[in-house]
């Protein structure tokens, strides 16, 4: 799906700033992309951005509103519908993360057909894909893997984005989640694709390239996770990445929502280029990346500084440290990539 930018952030009444983790996501991310937030009466989320109404939000130029929220079931409150009329109604799209199709209410399935807006459902892709081919395609790509689920695949992905650009790298994020569809603007979420169309989408969202343009491709769940695995395997042989950067979380011992172990990074190097060798024999690992917000500082530093050393690759955490160090590994093993 393709949604159109500029941004207004739709967050009803959610009761928290977590249930406004998608919109947060997007602000931090493409803060240029969002010209401000509607916000129904005892919201306590605030995105830090200009109030607006409908009206006003349009007049700021904005093409789309999102619905930048998460709750329980994924429903569509009926309060928050008339909002979201209004809005079809002034003009604008619409795009939701939430389970609740927006197409399934009939008063705003009414108003986009009456007045032609585009609804899209990030959570349900209407677009058809092939099956996977396999065929290498030109161009680069880097794909992040994990130990484990909500690792920091995305915010790895993105700050290699920013920190590949500003070192002279052609280089686009491509996102296979709700949020970071949202964030690039276009993307399927991976997980809604049945499964013999994974590896088909895949590579439709990092299609062939110019030979030294990179696809920084968004990473979901672990090959090692026995409820994500097989999204995790059909990513991977999608994606056909030259190059891979491993996510891990050092303070859990079992995958989230599972009791079976946590797997070593080591292993996830194994199986992850065991498996994709069979896309791109090329592939390599390039980086480590490390949530150490549960660390200590000199902790955190230590524990890097040793995981680079045992895996000779440059180990970091994107969020406390930045990820100069992958990037400048990156030039040195493609330095035809780099510009400057």
């Amino acid at each position: 799906m393709q949604i159109a930018t500029p941004y207004l952030m739709f967050l009803g009444d959610v009761p928290d700033r977590l249930a406004a983790k998608t919109a947060y996501g997007i602000v931090d991310w493409r803060p240029d992309w969002c010209v401000g937030q509607v916000r129904l009466p005892g919201c306590a989320a605030d995105l830090g951005l200009p109030d607006l109404s409908i009206a006003q939000g349009v007049e700021k130029g904005a093409r789309t509103l999102i619905v930048g929220v998460v709750n329980a079931g994924g429903v569509l409150p009926d309060h928050w519908i008339a909002t979201i009329v209004a809005a079809i109604e002034a003009g604008l799209d619409v795009a939701s993360g939430l389970h609740t199709r927006l197409g399934s209410v009939p008063a705003i399935a009414e108003a986009a057909a009456r007045t032609g807006r585009q609804l899209h459902d990030v959570r349900h892709s209407d677009q058809r894909f092939d099956t996977g081919k396999g065929t290498k395609r030109p161009g680069r790509r880097l794909l992040t893997v994990g130990t484990d689920c909500s690792v920091g695949k995305k915010y790895t992905v993105l700050a290699l984005e920013a920190g590949m650009r500003a070192r002279g790298f052609d280089a686009d994020f491509r996102a296979t989640g709700q949020t970071g569809v949202f964030i690039s603007g276009r993307g399927v979420a991976i997980d809604a694709v049945v499964a013999d169309f994974i590896s088909g989408a895949v590579e439709w969202i990092s299609p062939a390239a110019a030979p030294e343009h990179w696809d920084l491709i968004e990473g979901q769940g672990s090959l090692f996770h026995p409820s994500f695995a097989g999204v995790s395997l059909g990513l991977l042989h999608g994606a056909q990445p030259d190059a891979v950067v491993v996510c891990h979380e050092p303070t859990r011992t079992t995958m989230r929502g599972v009791q079976h172990p946590l797997p070593s990074i080591q292993e996830v190097i194994d199986l992850t280029l065991r498996c994709g060798r069979l896309t791109n024999p090329g592939i390599r690992p390039v980086g480590i990346a490390v949530n150490t917000q549960a660390l200590g500082e000199e902790e955190a530093r230590a524990l890097l500084a040793r995981l680079a050393a045992e895996h000779d690759l440059p180990a970091t955490d994107p969020v406390r440290f930045g990820v100069e160090g992958i990037v400048e590994h990156l030039a040195a093993l493609y330095p035809a990539g780099v510009s400057r």
